[in-house]
């Protein structure tokens, strides 16, 4: 092996956006090297910018004129004076020309090789290559440019799988019942793959139902060194993309970790690796099979670093200088247990679909073992032309239950409010038996069905209606301009008492209070009389005590949102005004805009006659597309819509006339 050469880092440019970001600039601060953030203009404001040593605005919106154009990241490193390029995950992170080039403007590119991007890049040229090496695969065929898949499917048999052969993450990639849907399915699947990754190859492979999603961390370095840091199971996916992921696999016992590691290790040496990647699988009982290798720091690994004990953004950079690793795999062991969930601007009773908007308030919960990674803050914009992730939650524990516990715990009582997240759905999955059980196959939502929202018990629905009131009478007293020092309420002969309503949804919550004579108040709700007393309010929130039961509440108002958090967790109630707006029943067909993005593809046309269920049109928005159907029967009045087009959340797509036949 030749020499290697050492070259030191001073400033990284680390070219993405978000918790990844600010991840790797953490790391590299803690080594002593500069930093360098990149941003769209929507993230000006965000932590990563200001917290790296130097930012350079990048012009543009989208991904493609920003944190994708290979000239302006490397004129960024050029104007700052960087010497070396961190990709993160995502974006350029597995483009071995963006890596090239990196290389061929004398900068250090902290990933693996160019050439080891290329070989594995390709998913096909990577099964080939495996089947050489004698690692697990599973059959698959390449769709050429019209060509009739139906004989392919066919002989692989149904469902079977589609998948994208330039990229991961769950995009480009569909699951496919019966020959019917297969022509729709891959027409949407090449679409996604050339937004996605700018190649529409798709092949066809063998789908195992009840499997697990496994994967090994390797690690190399240029002296010729090759250790794996055992698995992570990330079976628990929406879209077929991870939500849930944790190490070590509760699948895996000591002889099957150490026969997948090797198939790893056969994986990695074929390729020559070095720097962090992951060789992923599918597990069927005892028998594994060969997915891809991602050739890039993956979105899950602090699972893998909680029970190493490795900082992997730091083994990158330290290879990347030409050290080596100064261990081999007999010195590595697992210690406890790390469980990591991601926490998404999307709602689970609705399909999962992007919810973007303003987070007022983000305050996560802190602990022991608890790790938080996150890209957004009070007042972030969460833009719909990225990802929806917005943090990770991880924990640590010595034992897989009390870690999904405790994760369970963090998240319930994490402080996310403004925006609509896969919260609770992801602590309701945390607590199934299933899942506690270590059941946790690819098909777990679908099979389990974990609740999307959470039911707040009555009980506790009314404390926070009553807490909300309280605390904007509170609000109202200090606004007062004259008598300030009379009680809210406060009448010199017998009156109606105030009321406040608030919408919960569809529910309506008429909270009326009147002050007695010793300063408590009598509220009533739904029925029931409570005597009162509040303790403190002021703008954070308010402490009352409740027929003998104390409760502290922090409370934000925006507007009519008030959005009320306390030990059950978060609640955003809607103060309905006094003097209601009169106008007609809101249109309800459900052809609206379910939020911004771009169309993609427009179904039909006006006159067609659609059934319940039939598509009507897709949309694209952060990264994925969104199937729009017919919420009912009936004829198409007219399109209001073209492919192409840019629609904002509430726009309307289609006229349905339900009554026509």
């Amino acid at each position: 092996m030749a020499d290697v050469i050492m070259r030191p880092i001073s400033r990284l440019l680390v070219a993405n956006r978000g918790e990844i970001a600010r991840r790797i600039q953490r790391t590299a601060h803690r080594m002593g090297i500069g930093t360098v953030a990149v941003y769209a203009d929507g993230d000006a404001g965000a932590p990563h910018v200001r917290e790296a040593d130097a930012a350079v605005a990048l012009r543009g919106r989208s991904s493609a004129d920003t944190y994708l154009r290979i000239d302006k990241l490397l004129q960024a490193c050029h104007d700052t004076g960087a010497d070396a390029v961190h990709p993160g995950y995502g974006f350029l992170s597995e483009n071995a020309g963006f890596a090239q080039a990196v290389i061929d403007a004398g900068l250090t590119w902290v990933g693996p090789t160019p050439q080891a991007i290329r070989g594995i890049g390709d998913k096909l040229a990577a099964k080939r290559l495996m089947q050489t090496v004698g690692v697990p695969t599973l059959q698959a065929h390449e769709l050429t440019e019209g060509e009739d898949p139906l004989p392919a499917a066919q002989r692989i048999g149904y469902p079977v799988l589609i998948k994208a052969a330039a990229g991961g993450g769950g995009r480009g990639m569909r699951v496919v019942p019966t020959p019917a849907d297969l022509p729709q399915a891959i027409a949407a699947a090449r679409r996604e793959a050339t937004a996605a990754f700018g190649n529409g190859t798709v092949f066809l492979e063998r789908w195992l139902a009840h499997s697990r999603h496994v994967e090994i961390q390797i690690l190399g370095d240029a002296h010729g060194n090759l250790v794996h840091l055992f698995e992570r199971e990330c079976s628990i996916q929406r879209r077929h993309q991870k939500i849930i992921e944790e190490a070590p696999s509760p699948a895996l016992d000591a002889e099957l970790r150490a026969r997948m590691g090797e198939a790893a290790l056969l994986a990695a040496r074929a390729i020559g690796y070095r720097s962090a990647g992951t060789v992923e699988f599918l597990l069927s009982g005892r028998e594994f099979f060969f997915l891809e290798v991602n050739t890039r720091l993956q979105v899950e690994h602090p699972v893998t670093e909680a029970i190493t004990g490795l900082d992997l953004v730091r083994e990158q950079l330290r290879v990347a200088q030409g050290e080596p690793l100064g261990y081999g795999q007999a010195d590595l062991r697992i210690d406890g247990h790390a469980i990591e969930a991601r926490l998404c601007a999307e709602n689970p009773a609705q399909d999962f679909l992007p919810t973007p908007g303003r987070i007022e308030v983000w305050e996560p919960a802190r602990g022991e073992g608890v790790r938080i990674d996150d890209g957004i803050e009070s007042g972030s914009e969460v833009a719909i032309e990225f990802d929806p992730m917005i943090a990770k939650v991880i924990v640590r524990a010595p034992t897989r239950r009390e870690a999904a516990a405790r994760l369970a715990r963090v998240l319930e009582t994490s402080r996310l409010q403004g925006i609509v997240s896969n919260r609770d759905f992801l602590v309701a999955t945390l607590r199934t038996p299933e899942f506690l059980a270590g059941d946790t196959t690819t098909d777990f939502i679908e099979r389990v069905a974990p609740a999307p929202v959470r039911a707040l018990p009555e009980g506790q629905l009314a404390l926070a209606a009553i807490g909300a009131a309280l605390h904007q009478r509170a609000a109202n007293r200090a606004a007062a301009r004259v008598l300030r020092s009379l009680p809210a309420g406060f009448r010199n002969s017998v009156m109606p008492p105030e009321r406040v309503v608030f919408g919960l949804g569809e529910r309506r919550l008429a909270v009326e209070y009147r002050a007695l004579r010793d300063g408590d108040l009598e509220v009533g709700l739904d029925g029931r009389q409570r005597r009162v007393r509040v303790l403190q309010a002021d703008a954070r929130g308010i402490a009352f005590e409740a027929d003998g039961l104390r409760l502290s509440l922090a409370i934000t108002v925006s507007g009519e949102r008030h959005l009320v958090h306390g030990p059950f967790g978060d609640l955003e109630l809607q103060r309905q005004s006094r003097f209601p707006a009169a106008g007609g029943a809101p249109f309800t067909g459900g052809l609206k805009a379910p939020m911004p993005g771009r169309v993609l593809a427009v179904a039909v046309q006006p006159g067609q006659t659609v059934a319940k269920g039939d598509l009507l049109l897709v949309l694209e928005a952060m990264k994925m597309e969104h199937r729009i159907t017919a919420p009912t029967a009936g004829r198409i009045d007219s399109v209001r819509v073209t492919e192409g087009e840019q629609v904002a959340n509430g726009a309307l797509l289609i006229q349905l006339d339900e009554h026509k036949e």
